[in-house]
């Protein structure tokens, strides 16, 4: 995104509006405030392990370096990432971002937090319910967990109304109107009254609340309206709830002739209640929305059908306990408390009034307006420099030994989706095998293989019942391919399949080669535009091996433990090799060969990492992080991690990519894959990192590295206390953010390649 100097200095992501909630403060100062023994200075000064020693004069209380146990040195997962979302939300105020990518941003806030209510608040009400005490990490427990997330989700929706108003006055400048119905004229009330009763009111269905009607079953975000309305003189009022049809047809933002003008449908259906019950005398209208717990665990032990467990537990999750209840701020509060009361909730936990509209993720509706210039400049990915060439693929990989892609500054369908294409249609392909975790509903990727499956070619894939929120996606797919005689397993019990590797097995002219493609990202067309991801294709006759190795161990489940050469598997090696090369650094760090690792990944929560890498920086091992989103570690930390800096990069694409590096004195290590530094990938999913030795692609990586660390426009940085604070570039910097610095350098590769090419066939040969 390009910039204009940010008119602040500094922008930190703790609230600083004048309505926003005060943040809470991280555990180990709530722990203070409930009596726990926690120094004031945690984040300055480590906390020191003592043991005791005899000596001649006695027992002694020797100091043996930083107490690596205290939960002073853990930041709450749940509250780093809730500072990710507020980082989002930044985006959606900062005026260098083109409106309606600020729209998009406040969106996503709205959808990030609804998932995060669904799954992390979820999980931990589970906990609560099921009497659990244990303190995690940081040292909180399930209940003070919750206490301290809301308190910081109370202070971002108090910031989401302040940007969202901001943002639909600047609509209205933008001649964008979101309107209200008393702003519409007679007529176009009419209009949109016949276009409700023609569009709309065939979906609706009211729902009585009476000794003869419980109450109804509300499912997970549905938008909703409660009625109270009289029916007959002499008579009770009557209570209704009637469900908001958006996404069944009905969007959430109708139309007003006239231009760029919407009215929100629930707006609509208030006004015009006479059409559902005729005669009544309506007492009030509220709106509400509620969010179910999507934490489940399928019961895999003694599961004879994978495929039925997974379909059981989606059924479950449609009646899943409610963990949230948005109301509209001002609502009767007899009518709230008995809404309360039906769904069963906590009135002063579960319960959030909002000022503005709920559900904000409805507001991306409007990101597909035809308005160019509010927003980012279209962005068109470039074909791979050495995959332009028009001979065949494998050809290409043969010659070239591997090749790296970045999306999605390069194309999905040139690489991946070409992979596919080529290898079902070329009659030297013996096999082909996958892994497949999230993909398109209408995905070439699915037609290439059940393609090679009709034109004769072995095609086995591993399909993720259990990828999160995309399981009846994957069953459906699942069930198509073995329609068409591709082999479908579903992985390995007890253990997600998070890996991303594709392995072709082709007759070349000196017999069998395995070309294998390693990836940080799904093999999704769609994410593939709009994340941040590396893939690496290869004939290194090792990692082929390790991938046939692999694809055996997940249609088998048959030994874990088996031998790679060069890839780094989940759950059986990946931590262990991670924590050594953490160690070897250490080991070999001098002031002549200074050790430095960098991490770029979306996650670091596994505290066993965490330990190793504080351990690294105490014995000066410099350390960069580039973490997306949350982060259990305190960089800064004097006399323990002061050589560790932790930087978050927010920009027009989510960031994906996963880059281990090892300076390993001179003998640099660069691997790339699908693991995050948490201990769900490192232990309870199968994952695979894949070594890039190829200097040529290892300076490639060095140059992503290099270009995040040093981004001034996109990146935060973070704070021994949690917090984070937003670099701005000075007068001489690059103004660029590190992602369309990307964007001009893929374009650059791609030109040159052109201008080579030319430049070869245009040679006239000499005499």
């Amino acid at each position: 995104m390009v910039g204009k100097k940010a008119k602040n200095p500094e922008v930190r992501s703790k609230v600083s509006d004048p309505h926003a909630a005060p943040l809470p403060e991280d555990g180990a100062k709530v722990r203070a405030a409930k009596g726990f023994a926690v120094s004031a200075k945690a984040a300055k000064q480590p906390p020191v392990s003592v043991v005791a020693r005899k000596t001649k004069a006695g027992t002694a209380a020797v100091e043996t370096g930083p107490d690596l146990s205290s939960p002073q040195l853990y930041l709450s997962r749940e509250l780093t990432w809730l500072r990710f979302n507020s980082r989002v939300l930044n985006e959606a105020a900062d005026s260098r971002t083109p409106l309606l990518e600020r729209v998009k941003f406040l969106s996503i806030t709205g959808s990030n937090l609804d998932e995060f209510f669904m799954k992390r608040i979820g999980g931990l009400m589970q906990q609560v319910g099921a009497g659990v005490t244990d303190r995690s990490h940081d040292g909180l427990t399930p209940n003070e967990q919750i206490d301290q997330c809301i308190g910081y989700v109370r202070s971002i929706l108090a910031r989401q109304h302040t940007i969202a108003t901001d943002i639909v006055r600047e609509l209205k400048q933008k001649k964008i109107y979101i309107l209200r119905y008393a702003e519409l004229s007679a007529d176009e009330k009419k209009q949109v009254r016949g276009h409700y009763a023609q569009y709309v009111f065939p979906l609706v269905t009211p729902q009585s609340v009476d000794p003869a009607h419980p109450f109804p079953f509300i499912s997970n975000f549905s938008l909703n309206l409660l009625v109270t309305f009289l029916q007959k003189k002499n008579r009770p009022p009557v209570l209704a709830r009637i469900k908001v049809p958006v996404g069944f047809g009905a969007p959430r933002f109708i139309r007003v002739e006239g231009g760029d003008r919407f009215i929100p449908i629930e707006e609509v259906m208030r006004h015009n209640l006479d059409l559902l019950f005729p005669g009544a005398n309506v007492l009030s209208c509220d709106v509400f929305r509620t969010t179910r717990n999507a934490t489940t665990e399928p019961r895999e032990e003694n599961a004879d059908d994978l495929l039925a467990v997974i379909e059981s537990e989606l059924q479950e999750r449609r009646f899943a306990p409610i963990v949230r209840l948005e109301v509209e701020k001002g609502m009767d509060p007899v009518r709230q408390g008995q809404l309360t009361a039906e769904l069963g909730l906590d009135p002063g936990r579960d319960v959030y009034a909002s000022e503005g509209l709920l559900a904000l993720r409805d507001f991306m509706e409007l990101v597909a307006l035809d308005r160019p210039l509010l927003k980012d400049a279209p962005h068109h990915p470039v074909d791979h420099p050495e995959l332009a060439q028009e001979r065949s693929i494998f050809h290409i990989l043969r010659d070239e030994g591997s090749i790296l892609v970045q999306h999605p500054y390069e194309t999905f369908s040139s690489s991946i989706e070409r992979f596919l294409r080529e290898a079902a249609r070329d009659p030297k392909v013996h096999a082909i095998k996958m892994t497949l975790y999230r993909t398109a509903r209408e995905s070439n990727i699915v037609e290439h293989l059940i393609e090679a499956a009709v034109n004769g070619t072995q095609v086995a894939v591993m399909v993720e019942l259990q990828a999160s929120f995309d399981e009846a996606a994957n069953i459906r797919l699942a069930e198509r391919m073995e329609e068409a005689g591709i082999h479908v397993t579903y992985g390995v019990l007890g253990l997600k399949t998070h890996s991303k590797i594709i392995l072709v097995v082709r007759r070349d002219y000196d017999g069998l080669r395995r070309y294998v493609h390693v990836g940080t990202g799904n093999y999704h067309p769609v994410t593939s535009r709009l994340y941040s991801d590396l893939g690496l294709f290869t004939v290194d006759e090792a990692i082929g091996a390790d991938a046939t190795e692999l694809f055996n161990y997940l249609t088998t489940g048959v030994n874990e433990s088996r031998t790679y050469k060069k890839l780094l598997v989940a759950p059986s090696f990946l931590k262990k090799e991670l924590l050594k090369k953490i160690e070897r650094e250490a080991a070999l760090h001098t002031q002549a060969q200074p050790g430095h690792i960098q991490f770029k990944m979306n996650a670091l929560e596994d505290v066993d990492i965490t330990r190793a890498l504080y351990r690294a920086a105490h014995r000066g091992v410099r350390i960069d992080l580039i973490v997306r989103d949350s982060c259990r570690l305190r960089p800064g930390v004097k006399g323990l991690s002061d050589t560790i800096r932790v930087i978050s990069i927010v920009g027009r694409f989510l960031e994906h990519a996963r880059i281990y590096y090892f300076r390993n004195a001179g003998r640099e290590e660069y691997y790339i894959g699908s693991a995050d530094c948490m201990k769900r990938n490192l232990e309870h999913r199968v994952e695979a990192l894949a070594p890039v030795e190829s200097v040529r692609l290892q300076k490639r990586l060095r140059e992503i590295l290099d270009i995040q660390c040093t981004d001034r426009r996109s990146a935060w940085d973070m704070r021994p206390d949690g917090e984070y604070v937003q670099r701005t570039p000075g007068k001489n910097e690059e103004q660029l953010g590190s992602q369309a610095q990307l964007i001009g350098l893929a374009e650059k590769r791609a030109v040159k390649a052109k201008t080579d090419k030319r430049g070869k066939h245009g040679k006239k040969k000499k005499p």
